[in-house]
């Protein structure tokens, strides 16, 4: 590596996609620097995928108590406490933190616990002591930040998703704003936990971009569940008033909720880095960069949420792990963004691949749909109205599955290894002629016969 520079790479931003990035680049002989102003392991280990599932786990649990009876247990004067919840988690996001630290530590990266900002397409600048950097490649790995939007009046008295891992008490009422991932799994976290929950979206139906059906399904289950949906609602005002906070909505109603949450999405988070001093192009409020991650500028690549591309983790590391591979390893190759199973960590969960049945149709394929709906096995004792929905889209002229979407008990587990099958080009006989396990919701995938369109 040249000696021209005092490292080979500086990785700006110490989430999932750059400290992978660093830890491959080091393992290849790089020297290695990379700077968190925050906390090492980014937004999904800190306050992102990794402390909102251990939510999941504990919400989920009211319905285990609740159907325990079916099958002859009594689990009377179970209580559930806010507090230790919180307590442990932090617990193990420390822990988690901590590990990371340490990889890095082993890999020979130098951590270092500041912002840095670019300021040239070779340097760098680490505000805690104000140094100069030098590097002969720079990662750009900041990830995306919350947002509060709508910018209505009292939008400050509102919390995001980052708040909401450290409420100091679990809310009686809550207000969610939106329809996507995150809104979606906090209103049934806290649903689950025994907060009155409403969630209120702008839109039609929730979960944009995902099957129709899947969608559907999930808000006849969270209408089950007591959750009160407030679809084609549009917030207007927050008050502070006597009892909690009133939201006002665009058709002149209001209701009064101890928080009000907003999870309408995040940005790339962009801001302040100089980006125009080292002449880094933008599009779109995010880092423009090629399929090998290269921004406008040859010195200068970015990974990840700060890109907009696929904003998952998985993808995140992928991109990071090519990258570093490609600069350093003299192992050219790029994180595909083709065919990405996804999960949505609701109750019931949902699970998705491929492209949705309205995706098709609008590509102008012509395709057959294989889809099964039905009450699990475990409700017919323990009484629970939910019902698993499994879906499979078909492109007639390949008989190629190029869709999968599951509503139901584990549906993430279940995605990720139809994620396999269809990245190997897997056709309907193909799933035809697998052998079925017995008794599973999974089977379905592999018994549906007749399309139902």
């Amino acid at each position: 590596m040249s000696e021209r520079y005092d490292v080979d790479l500086f990785v700006i931003g110490g989430g999932s996609g750059g400290v992978r990035a660093a830890r491959i680049a080091a393992g290849h002989g790089a020297r290695v620097m990379l700077a968190e102003e925050y906390r090492v392991g980014g937004t999904c280990v800190i306050r992102g995928c990794v402390p909102k599932k251990l939510l999941v786990y504990a919400s989920r649990f009211s319905d285990d108590f609740a159907d325990a009876g079916g099958f002859g247990w009594q689990v009377d004067g179970a209580r559930f406490d806010w507090p230790t919840l919180i307590a442990n988690k932090d617990r193990e996001i420390a822990r988690l933190e901590g590990l990371y630290a340490a990889n890095l530590d082993r890999s020979g990266v130098e951590i270092v616990r500041s912002r840095a900002v670019l300021e040239g397409p070779n340097a760098v600048r680490i505000l805690a002591d104000g140094r100069t950097v030098t590097a002969r490649h720079i990662l750009i790995a900041t990830g995306a930040s919350t947002v509060r939007e709508p910018a209505v009046p009292g939008i400050a008295h509102a919390i995001t998703s980052n708040e909401a891992f450290d409420l100091k008490r679990l809310p009686g009422r809550i207000l969610v704003i939106g329809g996507g991932y995150i809104a979606v799994e906090f209103a049934g976290i806290f649903a689950g936990l025994g907060s009155a929950v409403t969630l209120a979206h702008r839109g039609e139906h929730i979960l944009r971009g995902f099957d129709d059906d899947i969608r559907n399904g999930l808000e006849d289950a969270y209408r089950h569940r007591g959750i009160a949906l407030r679809l084609n609602a549009t917030l207007t005002r927050i008050d502070k008033v006597e009892g909690g906070l009133e939201a006002r909505f665009g058709d002149g109603t209001s209701a009064v909720f101890d928080e009000i949450m907003i999870a309408t999405g995040r940005r790339p988070n962009i801001d302040g880095l100089g980006l125009d001093a080292a002449g880094v192009a933008v599009r779109d409020g995010a880092i423009a960069v090629d399929a090998a991650s290269q921004t406008s500028v040859p010195s200068i690549h970015a990974v990840g949420d700060v890109t907009n591309r696929a904003n998952l983790t998985p993808v995140a590391i992928r991109e990071g792990h090519a990258f570093a591979d490609s600069v350093f390893g003299g192992r050219p190759w790029t994180a595909s963004h083709t065919l990405i199973p996804t999960a949505v960590f609701s109750t019931p969960e949902i699970g998705s691949l491929g492209f949705t049945e309205a995706a098709a149709r609008a590509a102008g394929k012509d395709v057959a749909i294989f889809m099964s709906a039905f009450r699990p096995m475990k409700a017919t004792l323990s009484g629970r109205a939910e019902r698993t929905i499994m879906k499979l889209v078909v492109e007639k002229a390949s008989d190629r599955v190029i869709g999968v979407h599951i509503l139901g008990d584990h549906a993430g587990e279940i995605i990720q290894l139809a994620g396999v099958a269809l990245t190997l080009c897997a056709t309907k006989a193909d799933f035809d002629r697998t052998m079925a396990v017995h008794p599973t919701a999974a089977e379905e995938l592999v018994t549906m016969r007749i399309p139902v369109r």
